[in-house]
């Protein structure tokens, strides 16, 4: 990039979007621009092949594999072609580039070096869950996967406990149960919220509930792409002041309840991370 901020003449990154499910959703200039790429970095290249004959597409550029064990590697040829003024196009399996796909790491790099950066748009499992969720979609955040691990996953869950927004995960399916029961635990049984599966395919479904039911469905079994939407944190009139839960942490210790289980229910009940709570009580 030059001094003043402009885009030097390089070559150029576009970061395709591939079909979540149906062929058919695919974007029509999809055909066009993978048949004019010089290069194509994909996730997994047999589909990719697929895809392009689903599509009647001639790839006749060079394919290369872009995924998440070699991405951070192979981000530099990638950049080296673009500055010899080649388009480089990246698409993953499905969704966009990018949205806990690969993608990122070679955006950055080419937007630091002051390469032409462009999307072919296309489907996205995170809008697509959001709007047939039911759920408010005027404010919305992603969180991605949830950690695997059951500390860490519920000390991220605790973080949102707040959050006024909707918010939408992606999931295993062999970890649906888990993750919905620590969200239950966290957010609450109650939470409004869906579990949108194998979306825009044969077997789609979007089933709704609170989170605690969800997590009693999900025992059963359940497979496919997952994506989870869950309502947000809506305040009672006023916001509990930190005070007060001090006193009801102490009161329910006065009762016979430990500290610690107090300040978990009393955060839960108000709405907050219960490491705020912690924090004031440790501090009185």
């Amino acid at each position: 990039m030059g001094e003043d901020g402009t885009v030097t003449d390089n070559g150029r990154l576009v970061l395709a979007g591939a079909p979540i499910g149906q062929v058919g959703d695919a974007s029509p200039r999809l055909r066009g621009a993978l048949e004019a790429a010089d290069v194509v970095a994909a996730e997994d290249t047999r589909r990719l092949r697929r895809l392009a004959g689903e599509l009647g597409a001639e790839i006749r550029g060079r394919v290369v594999s872009y995924y998440d064990a070699n991405e951070a590697g192979r981000a530099a040829e990638l950049l080296q072609a673009l500055q010899d003024g080649k388009t480089v196009l990246i698409i993953t399996d499905a969704g966009m580039p990018g949205v806990s796909d690969p993608g990122y790491r070679l955006t950055r790099l080419a937007v630091e070096a002051g390469i032409t950066v462009t999307s072919l748009p296309g489907p996205s499992a995170v809008t697509t869950a959001l709007a047939v969720s039911g759920l408010p979609s005027d404010r919305f955040c992603f969180e991605g996967f949830l950690p695997r691990k059951p500390g860490e996953r519920a000390r991220r869950l605790d973080a949102l406990a707040g959050e006024e927004r909707t918010m939408v995960f992606f999931e295993a399916p062999h970890r649906l149960q888990a993750g919905l029961a620590a969200m239950a635990e966290a957010l609450g049984a109650d939470r409004p919220a869906a579990v949108c599966r194998e979306l825009t395919k044969t077997y789609e479904e979007v089933r709704r509930g609170g989170l605690g039911e969800l997590a009693e469905w999900a025992a059963k079994g359940v497979k496919g792409e997952i994506t989870v939407v869950v309502a947000g944190h809506v305040p009672e009139n006023l916001p509990p002041v930190v005070e007060d839960l001090v006193a009801e942490v102490a009161r329910r210790e006065e009762t016979g309840v430990p500290r610690k289980q107090a300040i978990v229910d009393v955060a839960k009940a108000a709405g907050i991370p219960k490491r705020d709570l912690y924090d004031a009580v440790h501090r009185g």
